[in-house]
């Protein structure tokens, strides 16, 4: 079966470090076996020599190779990359269970039962797609997680532990001390300041996005949205929490999220929440490759790459949220669509399109080929 890392164009990867297309950030990472550090692509370090260097397609397959998250790029600002998630229903589904902390309380034979797969089966569909184990993968959500509430938030660091999902501030320690050989604490470099109560963080996404489409799409949708911000109040049968989240676009392709929660082991869960809800994983340049293959999706997605697809709060599915179809009509025409089969319908209904008239369309050029 194919790896991860076997599927990576090795020579493309160097010449995208060497550019720092931003377009790859997110896509992979650079392991520098020299320094035993692994890097986003538009690093801004001195690019180290090829011979130093190999590219893996996860965050989680560097660390799972003992290479540690570069200080100066920090990994966990990068995009997350989305595109690798139209190939396995399995894993996507995967990855939702442990960004909302699956394997943060519960082992891997737990969670291929909830998919409904074999455990070895599961941990080779990680392989394939991500190039590490589910255990790494989760492990590495925690840290970068982690990284992310150190360097942008005032919780202190017994807190920061528990908001990342790790079951104690020893192991939470242990694991900053194995992978950086320092504390954790050392990694904030401004002094404390009191902390409010409220985590503040901004979430990265891959642009171009819509974003006053996607707003008043929650809207429609019965989200609360108010002056360009959209709030929830969580409910701790559902969210694990007591508390509020609300959330507004910021400059530079982030999502600003503020929660303030009763209780901070449910911030992973709401954290992937939003995420699905504002489609952050989105790739567009994926979804316009593979719709553009259709002629009639062709333009429309050129016109508008940045439609993103409002996702929902909960969401128990077995299928993919962009392979969706909820018009029969278009299931003959919409399997040139998978996996963004969701997509095309969006495109569709965004620009007026109907999809009885187009399966007419088609079925009147059926008829009149084999009259001819």
């Amino acid at each position: 079966m194919e790896n991860a890392r076997d599927s990576l164009d090795q020579e493309a990867c160097y010449r995208a470090v060497l550019t720092r297309d931003p377009r790859f950030d997110g896509r992979f990472f650079t392991c520098v076996k020299s320094t035993g550090i692994y890097c986003r692509p538009v690093c801004p370090a001195r690019t180290p020599k090829r011979e130093n260097m190999r590219f893996v397609i996860s965050a989680a397959a560097a660390e799972e190779a003992g290479f540690r998250a570069c200080l100066r790029c920090r990994p966990e600002t990068a995009p997350d990359m989305g595109a690798w998630r139209g190939t396995s229903n399995t894993v996507s589904r995967a990855l939702n269970l442990i960004e909302a902390g699956a394997l943060d309380e519960g082992d891997v034979d737990a969670l291929a039962a909830r998919l409904g797969v074999g455990e070895r089966h599961l941990r080779r569909l990680f392989r394939q797609h991500l190039g590490a184990a589910p255990v790494s993968v989760a492990q590495t959500r925690r840290v970068l997680l982690a990284k992310a509430l150190i360097h942008q938030t005032d919780l202190p660091m017994a807190e920061v532990a528990m908001a990342s999902g790790f079951g104690s501030v020893r192991r939470f320690n242990e694991t900053f001390q194995a992978l950086y050989g320092r504390p954790p604490s050392a990694l904030r470099v401004r002094a404390e300041r009191p902390w409010d109560g409220g985590v503040r963080l901004s979430l990265p996404y891959r642009p171009p996005y819509e974003v006053e489409a996607m707003l008043a799409a929650l809207k429609a949708d019965g989200e609360t949205v108010e002056d360009g911000v959209w709030r929830r109040v969580l409910n701790p049968a559902t969210d694990g929490a007591m508390g509020e989240v609300s959330a507004r676009f910021e400059a530079g392709d982030r999502l600003a999220v503020t929660a303030a929660l009763d209780d901070l082991k449910a911030l992973p869960g709401v954290l992937a929440r939003v995420r699905r809800l504002f489609d952050l994983s989105a790739d567009p340049e994926a979804i316009q490759r593979d719709l553009s293959i259709d002629p009639l999706l062709a333009p429309l997605v050129k016109a508008r790459p940045g439609l993103r697809l409002p996702g929902l709060w909960l969401d128990e599915a077995a299928d993919m949220a962009s392979d969706r179809l909820e018009d029969d009509r278009l299931a003959g025409r919409a399997e040139r669509w998978r996996p963004w089969r969701a997509y095309g319908v969006l495109h569709l209904r965004e620009a007026g399109i109907d999809g009885a008239a187009i399966m007419e369309n088609d079925d009147e050029k059926d008829a009149a080929k084999n009259a001819a």
